[in-house]
Parts: C-alpha cells; sequence; structure tokens
C-alpha cells in the first residue's frame, strides 16, 4: 500500500488580505496610523507634520522593507542584539591529541598528534557542487581522485 503524503511548500510565505498586503503589514499600517492619529490630537500643526512624517516612515519601513529577503523587524532585531551583546570571536587553531600512550621505558605519558588534513580548493569546490546538486553531478574523475591522491 502506498501512503502518499503532501509535503507543505512555501512555508514562510505569508497569508494576503488585500491585494499584495499581508495580514502582518497590515496591521503595522494600522498601528503607524493610530500614532498619527494620537500625534494630530496631542500636538500642534507643525510638531505634528514632523511627528507624522517619522511614524510614516518607521512605519512604513518596518511595514513593507526587506533585508536580504527578511523583513525589517526581524533585521532591526538583529541589529539591536548586536549592538547590546558586540563580542569579538577568536578562533584558535589547535592541533587534535589522538591518543596519549605510556611508555614502557618510562613513566611518561607521550602526546600523538595527528594533523588535520586539507583538501584542495578545487577538491572542494567540486564536493560542493555535488552536494549542491543532490548527487545528479557525480564529478569529474572524483574517485579516482580520492584513491590516488593523497591530502598530506
Amino acid at each position: 500500500m502506498n501512503n502518499h503524503f503532501i509535503v507543505p511548500q512555501f512555508i514562510d510565505a505569508e497569508d494576503k488580505i488585500l491585494g499584495p498586503i499581508t495580514v502582518r503589514q497590515f496591521i503595522i499600517v494600522i498601528v503607524g496610523g493610530l500614532f498619527v492619529f494620537a500625534a494630530y490630537k496631542l500636538a500642534d500643526f507643525t510638531l505634528f507634520l514632523l511627528e507624522a512624517f517619522i511614524i510614516l516612515v518607521v512605519t512604513l519601513a518596518f511595514a513593507f522593507v526587506k533585508v536580504n529577503g527578511a523583513p525589517f523587524h526581524l533585521f532591526f532585531a538583529n541589529f539591536l542584539n548586536t549592538l547590546v551583546k558586540a563580542k569579538v570571536r577568536v578562533w584558535k587553531k589547535e592541533n587534535i591529541i589522538t591518543q596519549e600512550l605510556k611508555s614502557k621505558d618510562e613513566d611518561k605519558s607521550i602526546d600523538y598528534v595527528r594533523e588535520k588534513r586539507l583538501l584542495p580548493s578545487r577538491k572542494l569546490s567540486e564536493l560542493s557542487l555535488v552536494i549542491d546538486t543532490g548527487g545528479v553531478y557525480k564529478g569529474e574523475k572524483i574517485t579516482n581522485q580520492i584513491n590516488q591522491v593523497d591530502y598530506r
């Protein structure tokens, strides 16, 4: 018996309510409109114009602007997180200890260290192409290179 399952597609697409406007965009515009209305009621006209301009720019940015395909509010949250938790992270390459043996002659332990073998860039680019194509691209002489080349 074949069990066929429907796999959801485009799960990151938001529901549209008015043409191209999504629910999130609509709510952001409504909240921005409420802030503009509050500014109109609480400030004189010249201050209102300045406040309304700032509120509209911020509202439209949060509602419609995307940075690298992500909504602006996620970009802004990540930006604030980076400002608050700015840290310098330095990677220190270290050798990997593979074995620790005691010599029979001495009561002293010996550490055997194996260096990591690095693949050449052409090999890495070919492997990444095989992975990106899901195995459709088999690589040019990839099996022969693995068997013949020693990466020490």
